[in-house]
């Protein structure tokens, strides 16, 4: 209960900045433009707080339903208006002047996902050097003559320094289906290019684990798992465990790697372990920690002893690496990330849409909560860059020109634009129509991707 309680707080603090800083978009270009804001809300249905502030008594309000919010301005096509605040009305404003309100609310979201970037590419993102692992027999990684050690330095001639970059740029050549060169120094300092082929993937691969079907997979250290920090009244901190040990064994099992570690610990929920410690080099009498029971979120009882395990560092140093930039470098890598991540995810909506990636690729609540906690868990950096990658996806959604989201009201702005004269009331009831009938569509689906994620596991 205490980890989906977490997930939960995690999820609803992500979604309360998004909306936030979405809304206060529209809001200062409104009232840059001298229209008048009677409110802004965080969240629909009931306004659990409310307060007014300003020179023009807008309500700021805290409502029920977290989901969203919105900024209500001066409209007659809602209600009348004093003669004499007609000029500060939202629809007496000129067409560029509406266009700049509606687009701010988008435009914040992808200046938040900037700023967090340039942030972290200035503090320093740690990562994992992409050294590869043994190639999976008959794989297209085994095809094109990846062996162990391999470390890839480009991927289609864009650079990378982390497994997580390769595995971004590696998606991003991966929906196109086509062979990809991979550059890579071997383990004897060699230049070597591995033309990967990708076109064997198909849409349901690209919803799972890509580059696993591709056989392309990380160097496994083989060494015991470190404690690097552990909860106040965990397991581990009863059994007498303490950060800096490293767990050479339990049950009598020796441990080859973190993952090992975890899996003997999630399946012995409530059922004692004998483990071997070593200290500052000694190995201690045997300990014994007992598993604490959790419920996930598909009701299978997980063991988890309160610790925060990692590779043994003096292992795994020379495998780590920071991705770090200085101002001018770090702004401009931000900027180029953010496009990159919302020209892709354009990309990806147009290949759902044509049939070339499956719509399981679509999520809803349940799984952006799963993955705001699993971020949290992992950290600020983790949970700061799932942030900017949520931020992004809700600009570019909102852009979409599909009525009632921002982007349906840029679209009838555009065609004010060039017809010389606003949309027809008769065509925008129509279109708000057909623009409720698809968002709900859209989350039906992203809602029933979530339950199959939870039932599937």
């Amino acid at each position: 209960m205490g980890i989906i309680l977490f997930k939960f707080a995690a999820f609803l603090l992500a979604l309360g900045v998004l909306v936030v800083i979405h809304e206060l978009g529209h809001y200062w270009v409104a009232r840059w433009c001298n229209v008048k804001v009677l409110r802004f809300s965080v969240g629909f249905g009931k306004p659990l707080k409310t307060w007014v502030r300003g020179a023009d008594n807008t309500e700021w309000v805290l409502a029920a339903v977290p989901l969203g919010g919105y900024v209500k301005m001066l409209d007659e096509r809602e209600s009348p208006v004093a003669p004499k605040e007609l000029p500060r009305a939202f629809n007496r404003q000129t067409v560029w002047k509406r266009i700049a309100i509606v687009l701010a609310g988008p435009v914040a979201n992808l200046l938040l996902a900037i700023a967090l970037y340039w942030g972290l590419f200035m503090h320093g993102v740690p990562g994992v050097r992409p050294v590869v692992g043994a190639p999976v027999a008959s794989s297209a990684s085994a095809k094109a003559g990846f062996v162990t050690g391999d470390t890839i330095t480009s991927v289609a001639g864009e650079r990378v320094s982390t497994w997580q970059d390769a595995r971004w740029v590696l998606l991003k050549n991966a929906v196109h289906k086509q062979v990809v060169a991979v550059q890579v120094t071997t383990d004897t300092d060699d230049t070597a290019t591995r033309n990967l082929d990708m076109s064997g993937l198909t849409a349901a691969d690209l919803d799972g684990d890509f580059l696993k079907v591709l056989g392309v997979t990380p160097f496994q250290l083989k060494a015991p798992p470190e404690i690097a920090r552990i909860a106040a009244g965990s397991a581990s901190e009863r059994a007498g465990l303490k950060a800096g040990d490293e767990i050479v064994a339990l049950n009598n099992v020796r441990l080859e790697s973190v993952e090992h570690a975890i899996k003997i610990i999630q399946a012995h929920a409530g059922k004692v372990l004998i483990a071997e410690i070593r200290r500052d080099g000694i190995v201690l009498p045997p300990l014994e920690v007992t598993p604490e029971a959790t419920a996930e979120a598909d009701g299978r009882q997980m063991g988890r002893i309160g610790a925060m395990l990692q590779p043994l560092q003096k292992v795994f140093s020379k495998y780590r690496v920071e991705v770090r930039y200085g101002p001018i470098d770090g702004l401009g890598q931000a900027i180029m990330k953010t496009w990159d991540t919302s020209i892709f995810s354009l990309k990806m909506l147009g290949k759902m849409v044509t049939g070339e990636v499956s719509l399981k690729n679509l999520s809803g609540p349940i799984t952006i909560a799963d993955y705001a906690g699993q971020s949290a868990q992992h950290g600020w950096i983790a949970y700061l860059v799932f942030l900017a990658l949520i931020s992004i996806s809700l600009g570019v959604l909102n852009l979409l020109p599909i009525p009632l989201l921002d982007g349906g009201h840029l679209m009838y702005y555009i065609v004010e634009v060039f017809k010389g004269t606003p949309v027809s009331e008769q065509v925008m009831e129509i279109g708000q129509r057909v623009g409720m009938g698809l968002l709900l569509l859209m989350m039906a689906f992203a809602l029933f991707n979530d339950v199959n994620r939870l039932i599937s596991g």
